[in-house]
């Protein structure tokens, strides 16, 4: 048995083939299949069946149309009622897959259907935990209704204990989420590999004997995930199409030039530090960089399914739609450039100043400082006076903002970024401090800590 990791780091998610040389099954795969392809055909393989290990939340899936591509079996919890084609599989339901055997198992928690696979062949085990048990954590577990999360909360302690029962403590652990992914929830390891042995001995849900405990203790760490969430149970329950990955034909300057006036959603993609010095007027900053931030604050930050015209590098706008669709946003527009003269010639620029803390330091005292981190980060530590708007509730709370000139802040200059631009477009005077927090007291800020 060979297991191929497919890495999707701009969601913090992994997909897997598993093969026997010959014949292999694909888990979780995400939506833009062509990189499932490749690892198929770089293996040498022929595909049987595909698996979902739950309806997922934080991606559109790409399992229903790699089954289709590929004639295999679809995998799908049974007890989830979708309109398509698929395979139902239950609780201890097992299915060969050349000389492997792919056992499904119940571990409702991050969701109420949720199931992992333990893949055996040989002496050799595989278990495929999608949602549930991740390194050092498990999936987080308040998806599904604010009602359901102390149930499932509960579900998950028990499930977990389940499924490290009925594996082996040598059996890889490949889990779907815990990567940076918004879905995983607790203390996660940042690890790269992991055995269940090894969760056994260091995984808070194994190693908490309190299950109580566990349930407070999970249920307080959850923090705020992104509001796109909502879009992809029900899109993958519908049965999703395949996605569009084409760049389309660049806009013109004019057209470009038009759209700003109406105040539409025009996304640039350059880094943060050449918006602030010369953009497009009107235009709105989602640095794309390696692409581990640009989606899920894109999607969790702009009015969903609005139309989009993406600017910047033909490389970035091509890797910026194959991630977008892997969030359901598809077909945005673009125009191809490398700023504001070579899009929209003759067309009104602004910019803002990007600083360091020093230059905070400085600011003239009728300034005020807008935090931009989320709620729980604000509570734990702070700047002194400083104001707090999550990004991703700035637009709806614009009417909160204080009067005057802003210096807008989050962790590490990305969110700031975003900010700076949303409050600039809505005709505030800006300066984004663009620096990682953790220097700011060092240079002289005064924080206010939770006690």
């Amino acid at each position: 048995m060979e297991v191929v990791t497919i890495e999707t780091p701009q969601l913090g998610d992994r997909s897997y083939l598993v093969h026997d040389g010959e014949v292999g099954v694909v888990i979780d795969p995400q939506r833009d299949t062509d990189r499932v392809d490749k690892a198929i055909a770089d293996a040498g393989v022929r595909i049987t069946h595909v698996a979902e290990t739950h309806i997922h939340n934080d991606y559109v899936t790409g399992g229903l149309q790699l089954a289709r591509d590929h004639n295999a079996a679809y995998l799908v919890s049974a007890e989830d009622n979708v309109p398509y084609e698929r395979q139902p599989i239950s609780d201890g339901d097992s299915v060969r897959v050349g000389r492997m055997v792919l056992k499904a198992v119940a571990t409702p928690g991050h969701t109420h259907h949720h199931l992992s696979y333990i893949v055996t062949d040989g002496d050799r085990q595989a278990v495929f935990s999608g949602g549930s048990l991740l390194y050092g954590s498990v999936g987080r577990t308040d998806l599904v209704s604010e009602e359901d999360t102390v149930p499932l909360t509960h579900h998950q302690y028990a499930s977990v204990r389940k499924l490290v029962e009925e594996a082996g403590t040598d059996a890889g652990l490949y889990p779907t989420h815990g990567f940076g992914s918004f879905c995983s929830s607790g203390p996660a390891s940042g690890a790269e590999s992991s055995t269940i042995g090894e969760q056994l001995a260091e995984n808070h849900a194994l190693t908490d004997p309190d299950e109580e405990h566990f349930v407070r203790e999970l249920i307080h760490n959850l923090t705020a995930y992104p509001s796109y969430y909502a879009h992809m149970a029900p899109i993958n329950l519908a049965g999703p199409t395949a996605p569009d990955l084409d760049v389309p034909d660049s806009l013109d300057g004019e057209e470009l030039a038009a759209r700003l006036e109406r105040g539409e959603w025009v996304v640039d993609l350059r880094n943060r530090i050449a918006f602030a010095g010369n953009h497009l007027r009107g235009s709105v900053s989602f640095e794309y960089g390696d692409g581990t931030k640009f989606t899920a604050f894109l999607g969790w930050v702009l009015p969903w399914h609005e139309k989009l015209t993406l600017v910047g590098e033909r490389q970035d706008v091509e890797d910026a739609i194959r991630d977008l669709s892997r969030i359901g946003i598809d077909n945005p527009d673009a125009a191809i450039g490398a700023g504001p003269a070579d899009l929209a010639p003759g067309a009104a620029t602004s910019s803002y100043e990007s600083v360091g803390w020093q230059e905070v330091l400085q600011r003239p005292k009728e300034d005020r400082i807008l935090d931009v981190r989320r709620t729980d980060e604000f509570e734990e530590s702070h700047i002194q006076d400083a104001v707090n708007i999550p990004l991703h509730e700035l637009l709806r709370r614009m009417d909160e903002v204080p009067a005057g000139r802003l210096w807008v802040h989050c962790g590490s200059g990305y969110r700031s970024a975003v900010a700076a631009s949303l409050l600039q477009r809505a005709g505030r005077d800006v300066v984004h401090v663009d620096a990682k927090f953790r220097h700011a007291e060092e240079a002289g800020l005064t924080l206010v800590r939770h006690q």
